[in-house]
């Protein structure tokens, strides 16, 4: 499991042995130094790196430079207000503790080697590296993703546990669309025909975009990401790909890597691949579903099984603490207000804040395994979340159960998808639980916490100032 240590400045004196050197410049992903990082770059010719790091939205931001200049301890920055920005590019009002800095300061990139890469659909060499934010004085940014997760993984290992997930990312092709006010269409597959929808784990399915998946598959192994399995959904042309266990900030960091490989893979076959919640009308929304379980971090035991193999007092606090707190923070789960089209009845998606052992139709389901291996799926977030944010509070609802001893209800075996739905249901109703919840605070952060719901509100009233067809359809001649 890769740690993730703050590298030295680049250009600091390092030393290591032929041998360490030789199985640093054969490693598909990631160096230890910054000695090894130059031998990494001129053994693959690389020309251009791209510094990369997630903003708010989980949108790849950054700067690219000749590789020279990258390792030449040159200074990467980016402007403060990048993290205050909407999904679509505009700069929400200052309203109660939502604030800019006046002077619009530099925040700096620090790179993290352990991340380091090829991009492998670019013509010309090029790497990777995804950065961590710091401000002039080396401390971390505190309302940056990637920090918010780091700040849940050591509230973890304070409490001498460490976490393990597994993501599980859907997401859907469609054909190429030019006219954002035209509605999305499945894609041509190898038959010449827009696949069909209902063909869960069809293997035909897959089939129709054969060169498409396989360009995914070497475009992963060429970045040292590795797909446990990839599945054809419910929807027509949705897919789903399954990660393997691992360190929260590792996984976040390959689901992070992982969209931008498959929308170039798409788009090198001239269709498109979306991780919207709820693209389609009338169809499954796609989801970002998370399973965690939690470590001894002295023993490597699974805290949640009893010395007997039964689950443990720790376990059930843990599924409290999902019940609790998760739908307080449905929000970084289900970021838009697109997100919660796909939490609607009669589609394949929890609606409740219920548990149970392997019923796919709560919330929260503890799937069937070896008692070593217990561990809880969150089934609510949905694909379009950032995955740092969405580890980060999902992990957090957990660990507060713990600390505050938080009993869950009864595990249900019947289908609790009917009936009233007991979620926030729209974008500014769970920004308001997020606010509200004082406990998230020392887990997460204010200064995240302050940044994020500004941001919300005003990606809302962005959406607010559009006319939707269902309006003109409905109350153009009859209001």
């Amino acid at each position: 499991m890769t740690t993730h240590k703050e590298p030295p400045a680049a250009g600091a004196n390092e030393k290591c042995d032929d041998d360490d050197l030789q199985l640093a410049i054969q490693s598909l992903r990631g160096v230890p130094g910054w000695t090894e990082a130059s031998a990494w770059l001129q053994a693959r010719g690389i020309e251009d790196i791209e510094c990369i790091t997630p903003d708010l939205a989980g949108v790849t931001r950054g700067k690219m430079m000749p590789s020279s200049k990258f390792t030449s301890n040159t200074a990467l920055s980016l402007p403060s207000s990048l993290f205050r920005q909407t999904i679509s590019g505009e700069y929400p009002d200052e309203t109660g503790e939502f604030r800019y800095d006046p002077n619009d300061g530099d925040l700096k990139l620090r790179p993290d080697l352990s991340t380091l890469c090829v991009v492998p659909w670019e013509s010309d060499p090029t790497a990777q590296i995804i950065c961590d934010i710091v401000d002039t004085t080396g401390e971390p940014v505190r309302y940056t993703p990637r920090n918010v997760l780091k700040r849940v993984v050591q509230a973890y290992s304070d409490d001498g546990f460490r976490p393990v997930v597994a993501p599980e990312i859907e997401f859907y092709l469609v054909a190429q669309n030019i006219d954002p006010d035209d509605p999305l269409k499945p894609p041509k597959g190898r038959s010449g025909r827009p696949i069909q929808g209902g063909q869960s784990y069809s293997i035909a399915g897959i089939n129709e975009f054969d060169d498409l998946v396989d360009d995914i598959y070497h475009f992963s192994e060429a970045q040292g990401l590795e797909i446990d399995t990839l599945i054809h959904e419910e929807g027509p042309a949705q897919m789903e790909i399954n990660l393997r266990h691992g360190d929260p900030l590792e996984l976040a960091d390959q689901v992070f890597l992982f969209k931008r490989t498959i929308r170039e893979a798409a788009m090198k076959h001239g269709i498109y691949a979306t991780f919207m919640a709820k693209p389609m009308e009338g169809l499954p929304g796609s989801a970002m579903h998370i399973h965690q379980s939690v470590v001894d971090s002295e023993t490597g035991a699974n805290i949640f099984t009893a010395e007997n193999g039964e689950p443990s007092p720790l376990f059930f606090h843990y599924v409290g603490g999902m019940q609790r707190y998760v739908p307080r923070a449905l929000v970084t789960m289900a970021p838009y207000v697109n997100s919660y089209r796909r939490l609607a009845p009669d589609m394949a998606c929890p609606l409740n804040n219920k548990w149970g052992y392997d019923n796919r139709t709560t919330a929260f389901r503890v799937p069937a395994s070896e008692p070593q291996a217990r561990r809880v799926e969150n089934r609510l977030p949905s694909s379009d979340a950032n995955p740092y944010l969405a580890l980060a509070s999902s992990l957090a609802a957990g660990l507060l159960g713990i600390r505050n001893e938080i009993e869950p209800d009864e595990p249900t075996q019947e289908s609790v998808n009917e009936g009233a739905i007991e979620l926030p249901r729209s974008l500014l109703d769970a920004v308001a639980l997020f606010e509200g919840e004082g406990d998230f605070r020392e887990v997460l952060g204010r200064e995240f916490i302050t940044n994020y719901c500004g941001v919300k509100r005003g990606e809302f009233e962005t959406f607010m100032q559009v006319i939707s067809p269902w309006e003109r359809e409905y109350l153009l001649l009859n209001v």
